[in-house]
């Protein structure tokens, strides 16, 4: 029996409808103890005001460090203390509320590392995308069995070679409300499909 192998490729487009928020509280003092306490203060008016906003469980420190500060002449300078923490956001609006909290909250000591859209619920977005793979699939068995000069048969085998996801752009600190545009995102599939020739 013939048969013959291809690989088809799809891809949908969907909106971010999610959104994880990267902030830091960082504080400077001449002691080490000093430094980690004014770092730990502002992570905690972080906290507070990201559970007016989100869910404790989304929450998350992700590091806290501490270094040696310097001079402009490079003499020592005291110490910086650093604890980054990561928000997660069920609404590309409310991210945009909690930046502009935070913001108003904890003031100069906020950094804020980026925010990630993201699609929370891909399951329609893959779906559509399989079904593109599987079509272009199809298309490319029939233009090779055309090609050989036979007829396309029944798919004998079928795997799906994965799927890969493109989050979208991110968003930094602003005086002012920070507007988060959503944009679009790509969900792709790949599907290996062989089919009989006649």
């Amino acid at each position: 029996m013939r048969t013959v192998s291809v690989t088809g490729h799809g891809e949908a487009t969907v909106v971010p409808d999610s959104a994880v928020v990267r902030v830091a509280s960082l504080h400077r003092a001449d002691g080490v103890a000093d430094a980690l306490e004014g770092a730990d203060s502002a992570a905690q008016q972080v906290i507070a005001t990201a559970g007016e906003f989100t869910s404790p469980e989304r929450i998350a420190t992700s590091s806290v460090q501490i270094w040696s500060d310097h001079d402009q002449q490079g003499n020592p300078a005291g110490f910086r203390a650093r604890h980054a923490l990561t928000v997660r956001c069920d609404d590309v609006a409310i991210a945009s509320g909690l930046l502009s909290a935070l913001a108003d909250n904890v003031g100069d000591r906020l950094e804020v590392d980026g925010v990630s859209l993201e699609v929370a619920d891909q399951a329609a977005g893959l779906w559509a995308a399989r079904e593109a793979a599987y079509a272009d699939a199809v298309a490319r068995a029939t233009h090779l069995a055309t090609l050989v000069g036979a007829e396309l048969g029944e798919p004998q085998e079928v795997v799906e070679g994965g799927f890969a996801t493109g989050f979208v752009r991110q968003a930094t600190l602003m005086a002012e409300p920070v507007s988060l545009a959503p944009g679009e995102t790509a969900l792709s599939s790949r599907v290996t499909v062989t089919f009989q020739l006649r």
